[in-house]
């Protein structure tokens, strides 16, 4: 019988604990597992339970990766109690931990970026039903007033990088407005706007190739299946989403997108599709059915996350991690 070392020319590592980065094919014993594991990918898609909120809410907004995310904002609804919105939480891909908090208190902001380079702008202000214009960039460790967006919103579309952000459409207090904002990193500039104003839609890409999928719009709002893309002049349509929905979360690129949750009705949706750059097919679902949620993984489908948000109790802290088919994962390697 052919040994591992004979097949790849070095034996079996043994390693107190996994590898932080393993490569495909790599083998170890966990010695304090007793357990032989290794790196493969997946071939199907997954949603597993990740680390709870600290303080959880509704409308908050996140930004970054799945090991390193950052969430913003604590909306009407929380748990365990009511908190200020303007809470902060960095996620390291195992638990959440207080981060500092914004300088203007509000939820359901544009924000995009990483972890330690965002841009939060808008919002909503608890006990203010205005929506300002407010701006804030995060360092990693606190925040710092810029020039207000010429925009106020919330609820709108958010996606990008500090120096390549977008934000798009949602709710200025009064109407769901058309307007898109381009950041350089110093300055907004205005965009194409979009086909029709709308707010709540599940997001992901760059400030020039981005999608958005859903939301709701009209008096009353309502759900939709419309799905659009910006090229970074103009906005254009796509292929529609199977289910109509609003309050989404959304993450993923325009060639593989992925937007799960938001609200099918009244009652919050576990439903996720998947964008393959031609059409949306349904995914696996969520455990926990939650609109009005942050997102993360922004710029990859095949490792996101979704936080906050859900019926009312304990799952307003639930974290779900999206694995993707074909994503790299640890697992244990059994005689079966």
């Amino acid at each position: 019988m052919a040994e591992y070392i004979n097949i790849r020319g070095q034996s079996i590592e043994v390693v107190a604990s996994d590898p932080a980065n393993p490569t495909i094919g790599q083998i170890w014993y966990n010695s304090t597992s007793n357990t032989l594991k290794g790196n493969n990918v997946t071939t199907s898609s997954s949603w597993a339970t990740g680390g709870a909120l600290t303080n959880g809410a509704t409308y908050s907004t996140a930004t970054g990766t799945q090991t390193a995310n950052l969430q913003v904002g604590k909306g009407p609804t929380q748990n365990p109690s009511p908190v200020s919105p303007g809470l902060v939480e960095e996620y390291n891909g195992t638990s959440w931990s207080p981060a500092t908090s914004l300088g203007t208190a509000r939820y359901a902001g544009g924000l995009f970026g990483t972890q330690t380079s965002a841009i939060n702008s808008g919002g909503a202000p608890a006990g203010d039903p205005a929506l300002r214009s407010a701006t804030e960039e995060y360092n990693g460790s606190t925040w710092t007033s810029l020039t207000d967006n010429p925009v106020g919103s919330g609820w709108g579309i958010h996606v990008g990088i500090e120096t390549a952000g977008l934000l798009a459409g949602g709710w200025d207090g009064t109407a769901y407005i058309t307007n898109t904002q381009e950041y350089d990193g110093s300055t907004f500039s205005a965009g194409g706007s979009l086909p029709t104003g709308r707010g709540g839609q599940g997001a992901g890409g760059t400030q020039t190739a981005a999608y958005a999928a859903g939301g709701e719009g009209g008096t009353p709002p309502a759900g939709t299946t419309a799905a659009i893309t910006y090229d970074g002049s103009s906005w254009s349509s796509l292929p529609s989403l199977n289910v109509a929905r609003r309050g989404l979360n959304g993450f993923g690129n325009l060639t593989s997108g992925v937007v799960s949750g938001g609200y099918d009705g009244t009652s919050p949706a576990t439903n996720t599709e998947l964008y393959n750059g031609i059409s949306w097919t349904t995914d696996s679902a969520m455990s926990i059915g939650r609109g009005t949620h942050g997102q993360g993984g922004n710029s990859s489908s095949a490792a996101g996350l979704s936080v906050g948000s859900g019926p009312p109790g304990a799952n307003l802290k639930a974290t779900e991690e999206y694995t993707g088919a074909g994503s790299p994962v640890t697992q244990t390697i059994t005689a079966s």
